[in-house]
Order: C-alpha cells, then structure tokens, then sequence
C-alpha cells in the first residue's frame, strides 16, 4: 500500500507504517512535509493492522531542517508548525522509530529527538547549525539534544553548529542502535520489536540532564562563549536556553527557548547572517542564463602565470581533483612556482590538515610546462599573467592559435577590460573574467567577469566550476574594476581625503576595524603593496583627468615605502614581522602635505570616518546597481563579505545601509557632498529615488 502527499509518501511494510519525506534536495520542513507526517502518523495510529512507525527520508537526506524556500513567508509559521508535528510525534500510540541517514540537521535532528527511538547509518552528519543564521534551535533542540547525549557535548554542538558524523555519537545516548546493512529493511525490524515491549515509550524530554556541576560549567561557557562570540549574540542565548532547561525543566525551558528564538530573529545580526546565507545562494543565479542552460565538459585545466596568483588558483583545481597543465615562460619562474606549491600542501601537512599522500597525489595532477603547445587539450584557460593589457594581448592571441574549439579563455584582471581582451581572440563567446583574489587557494571569492559577447553555456560553465572548487562566484559586468575593485577605490579615496583633513592613518584603520573590517584601509595597502594603487593612479590620471584625488599616497610611492615587501609603508615594519607600527616620519609628512596644499586640518571623529568609508562603498554599489554591473545588490554584498572582510554580522554593505535607513544614509551623502573635497560624492540617482521613496536596496 502506497499513499503520496507531494512531499511525504507513506507505505507500509511486514506491518509498519513507513513515513518518507521526499522534499528534495535535503527534505526541508516545509508545510506539505509537516503536514503529511501528522497525516502518516494519524493514519499509522488509526489502522489496526499497523504495529509501528518508521519515519525517514529519501534520497540524499533524512532532513536538512526548515525549507529555505518557505522562509519570510506565511507558510514558515502556519500549522502544523515543526512545535506541533513532534508533539504528534511523542503523543503517538505505536512507537515510532527515526530512520536517520546522511543528514540530520536543524529541525530534522530536532524531529528524530522528538521520536521514541532513533536509528542511523554511519557517516550520516547531525548538527543543530541555526546559531550559523544567527538564531537557536527553535522546535525543542536546546532542550532535547542535552537529556539525550549529556550537557557538554550537547551545547558544544549548538554553539557551534558545527556537524558531527552519526559514529562519533554512537554511545552519546543519542541512538539506539547502528545499522550497517539495509538502514530501512533493518529500521522496520527494529521498529517491530519496539511494538512488543510493554509500558509508555520513551521520550527525550523526560530523561534528566546529569553533569556534576552544571551551574558551574554553564557559568564558564558563558564568559567563554561571551567573549569569543561579542558581535554575535546567539551564541550566549544558545547557553541561556540551555541553563533554562537545566534549572527549570523541560517545559520551562521549551518556553524560553521559543522566547529566544523570536528575540533573535529580529536583531540586525541574525538578518544579516541569513542575507548572506541566501546571498550566497543568490548569486549562483543569473536571470538570463537558466538553470537548464548546458554547461561544456571540463576535465583539464591549464593556468598560464606560476607567480603568486597563478599558484594560488592551480591549487585550487588541485584540491578538487582537476588536472592542471602549469605554463610558464622561463624554467627559473616555473621550478620557483612548483617550490612554492609543494611548500603550500607541506605547511598543511604539518599542521595536520592534510596526509601526505594526498599532498602527493594533488602534486602529481600538475603538468609543469614552458610550451603553449601543451595546451590544446585544456578545456578551461585561466590566465594570470601581469596585469597590463599589451601582455594580456600577447597571450590571448597566442592562445588563440593553440587552444582547442569550444575551450573556455579565462582572464584572471582585476581591473582591465575583459571585452577588449576577447577581441583578441576570433572566438569573443569563449572568453570570460575569472578574477580570484589573493591568496587564491584561500580566499572564497571569485568575479565572475560577463563580457558582451561571452556565451550563455561559458557562464553557466564557469559558475558550476566555480563551485567545484569551493569559491563563492558572483558575476559582474565589464567596468573599470569590476564590482569590489571599483567600489574599493572610492573608500581609497575617502581615506586619502581625510589624511589631507586632518586624520592619521592609524585613526582611520582603527577607526573602521572597531567598525568590523578584518583590515583597515592603510595596513590593507601596506599588505598588497602601495605601488599596485600608485599603477591604477597614473593611468586614472590620463584616461579621466578630471578625476581628482588626494596625492599623500603618491609622495608616500615616490619615497618607495610600499608596504610590507619593503618594510616600510604608511607603517613602520620590523624584520620578519608583520606588526604595523605608526610612523612619525609619515606622520610628519602627511601634516606638511596639509599646509602645502592650503588645508587647516581638523579633528575628525570615528563616526566621520566609518560612515565616510562605507557610505562610499555604498554610493558606488548604488551606480553599479544603475548601470546593470551588479543584477543585485546581494551580489555586491556578498563580494564584500567573501572578499574584503566586510564585518559579516552587518551583512555587507548595502545591506547595511538598509538598516541604518537610506534616508539617513543619503543626507549622510549630501552633507558630506558640501565639505571640501565633496566633488567626490556624486549621489546615486537610484539612492537618492529609494531614500525620498522609503525604499530599499534588498
């Protein structure tokens, strides 16, 4: 006998009811699944020739949790809530039994803890992952997970919503038995028996939570957590809940829970964490290219360039199993680029991230080269040559010659003109951007650079590529810097302009590091090199002359002071190190700039400085949002977030002006438009449209 309700199909089996939830990819908990359990579990207990109850779930997932395409819509709270599908669930007069295989997360751990019996397969990964979105368990996970496994490893695992594979927790209490065969064949036999035995089933919520000092060890995780989790506050919460339910009861402790859980969705920091989880998945969606568009074979990759880029990026194809043909043009660069690879995957070994057979077996996917002839089987290009158009033309008409047809030409520029660069080439459909950023093997980000002539198939390619090796892509269009780059130069900017007012450097990197950013934008130049800004400088000042900006940055270039590499910057750096230390000598310098420029400099406060710093990087995205660079402004958020060390709890820039209000944000704009060097603030039209209109960039 068989019965589907679209997202649970119910049979049964040797006498019991089987429940299989079928919301694919991860059986999420939307209305039509919890709705179809309460109506399986009604049936099971109506039917006399039904001893017991399995539930499971197909495919790929036991359950993954809530449905994340129901969230901020009416049928996320609508019943049966989550609350009232495990109360049905414990109320059940025949035993039912979790069948839990591959994932158990969130609310679908939260579903298995409410049965009377839990099963699983090895391997399965079980987490309560909610304070990752800045919230907590909200159907009994706080309350439940500690009575089943024990106090301390339960909230280890709810504060960090770390997962754990079902083995580790094999004798947690958390199961009652590991299946290795047939998990449902062996569930239902399980199930059976449970039918025989005598008395009430058990439940979770009447186990008591033991632990010799749990006031003590609550009190010790609160200062713990507290202070490695203080712009986040979930966490402590996690721990609240917790404590209730150890001082209270269970039913108490449920009650506060759902009280924490309604507190925390609302704060700014839960928002943002959930902006940036669906953010991320945003961006994988381009609006003209569909999902069904077919993507080209890639089963080679070649990367031109072994300097510091193109190390990082063949790394990355290394670590998901890509064969990777490495070209350079002289033997000295390439045994250099091949050292510093290997000297990579040893540091990890070391550290005991890697094994060193696997270190081994990613070396050997590399295929060292100083020939372009060993590219004609490539089926993606990545170059990561120096960043000036004449060599990109050099190579590009080159690969032009050798690369096979239908083989995807990739340019790794972070600023330069990626349709000029596929008019290199007879094949402009083939050629796309893919600007990783530095270091390329760790740092998430990919733009993904859509020229006008790039195909539908090459982005749809590059973005599944993309995935495969891990990177969070966003697609941009072309303009001078892309979409981080060109954002970045009006906060350079801003920074400059407020040196030549009255600020010093460490005031501003202070200033906006208290703010959140991993790095403020003076010890950020030092790292990547002054001269790299002092490059697109002079070439601003030939292509866009009218353009103004403040020359302190180019006096600090012409004393050759550019950063770290020289040890010495707008910081001082000792030997060996990396401590930025604040330096009289451009202190000094940037005060005699001042006068020489006819500036009384005066005190700027933090406030001044933050919101000149991110209020630019917004207007800027406001025009890229204008010109169709960006399709939306999650896409720009997310680039800040994975790729400039935007604090993640504000969600990214335009997310961020949603919340401080784009009214405020624009009269921000205006005020600082009447100072001096206002010329730099040309307010966005579609900025100042939102805020006269209440509107919104998300």
């Amino acid at each position: 006998m068989v019965v589907d309700n679209a997202a649970v199909n119910y049979t049964i089996r040797d006498g019991v009811a089987v429940i299989t939830l079928n919301n694919p990819p991860v059986n999420g908990l939307g209305l039509s699944t919890r709705t179809g359990i309460v109506e399986g579990l009604a049936r099971a207990n109506s039917d006399a020739a039904v001893t017991a109850i399995v539930i499971t779930g197909a495919g790929k997932a036991f359950s993954g949790g809530a449905d994340i395409t129901e969230f901020n819509t009416p049928k996320a709270t609508q019943e049966p809530t989550l609350h009232t599908v495990i109360k049905e669930v414990e109320k059940s007069v025949k035993p039912v039994v979790a069948a839990i295989h591959s994932v158990a997360m969130g609310g679908g751990l939260e579903l298995a803890l409410g049965a009377h019996y839990r099963v699983a397969a090895p391997g399965a990964q079980i987490a309560l992952p909610e304070v990752k979105l800045g919230i907590l368990p909200g159907a009994g996970g706080t309350q439940r997970l500690p009575r089943a496994i024990g106090l301390e490893p339960a909230l280890n695992m709810i504060v960090s919503g770390a997962p754990v594979p079902s083995e580790k927790l094999a004798k947690s209490g958390l199961f009652d038995a590991m299946i290795e065969g047939d998990l449902l064949t062996e569930a239902v036999a399980f199930a059976r028996k449970a039918a025989d035995k005598q008395g009430p089933h058990p439940l979770v919520r009447n186990r008591k939570i033991e632990h010799a000092n749990a006031e003590g060890f609550l009190q010790f995780s609160r200062n713990t957590v507290g202070a490695m989790s203080k712009n986040y506050p979930a966490p402590v919460k996690c721990i609240d809940a917790i404590a209730a339910g150890v001082k209270e009861g269970f039913e108490k402790g449920l009650a506060f829970e759902r009280d924490c859980f309604v507190e925390l969705v609302q704060t700014p920091e839960s928002r943002a964490l959930r902006h940036a989880f669906f953010g991320e998945r945003a961006a994988s969606k381009i609006p003209d290219v569909p999902s069904s568009t077919p993507v080209r074979d890639i089963q080679k990759v070649a990367v031109i360039g072994a300097g510091t880029m193109g190390g990082g990026i063949t790394m990355n194809f290394l670590n998901a199993g890509v064969p990777v043909t490495l070209l350079e043009t002289k033997q000295e660069a390439l045994d250099r680029g091949l050292a510093t690879i290997r000297k990579n995957y040893e540091a990890q070994v070391k550290k005991g991230k890697l094994t060193q057979e696997k270190a081994e077996a990613r070396m050997a996917l590399i295929s060292p080269t100083l020939s372009y002839d060993d590219l004609k089987q490539a089926d993606l290009i990545i170059e990561a040559v120096f960043e000036e158009l004449g060599v990109k033309e050099q190579v590009f008409k080159r690969l032009d010659e050798v690369a096979k047809q239908g083989a995807i030409l990739a340019s790794n520029t972070s600023t330069l003109d990626v349709d000029k660069i596929a008019a290199f080439t007879k094949r402009p459909q083939d050629v796309v951007g893919l600007h990783f950023f530095s270091p390329a093997n760790v740092m998430k980000l990919l733009e993904v650079v859509r020229g006008k002539d790039t195909a539908k198939d090459v982005l749809a390619t590059v973005m599944q590529v993309a995935k495969k090796i891990r990177k969070t892509a966003v697609v941009s269009g072309v303009c001078d810097g892309f979409i981080g780059n060109r954002m970045i130069e009006q906060y350079v900017r801003q920074a400059l302009y407020m040196l030549e007012e009255g600020a010093l450097p460490a005031q501003v990197d202070r200033a906006i590091e208290k703010f959140g950013f991993a790095m403020g934008p003076f010890r950020m130049s030092d790292l990547a090199g002054n001269d790299i800004g002092w490059a697109i400088r002079k070439r601003r000042y030939q292509e866009k002359p009218d353009l103004k900006y403040s020359k302190i940055a180019d006096r600090l270039c012409e004393t050759g002071r550019f950063g770290q590499k020289t040890g010495a910057g707008w910081y001082d750096y000792k030997a060996g190190e990396r401590n930025a230390l604040p330096s009289k000598l451009v202190d000094d310098m940037i005060v005699a700039y001042s006068k020489e420029a006819g500036v009384e400099r005066r005190k700027i406060s933090d406030d001044e400085i933050v919101e000149r710093l991110v209020f630019a990087l917004v207007n800027e995205g406001a025009k890229i949002l204008e010109e169709g660079i960006a399709s939306k402004a999650s896409d720009i958020d997310m680039v800040y977030l994975t790729g400039y060390g935007f604090p993640l709890w504000r969600g990214g820039p335009m997310l961020y002006a949603d919340t401080v209000g784009l009214y405020n944000v624009a009269r921000s704009i205006r005020r600082y438009a009447a100072q001096p060097n206002g010329d730099a603030w040309e307010i966005a039209q579609s900025l100042a449209d939102k805020a006269d209109n209440g509107g919104t960039f998300n």
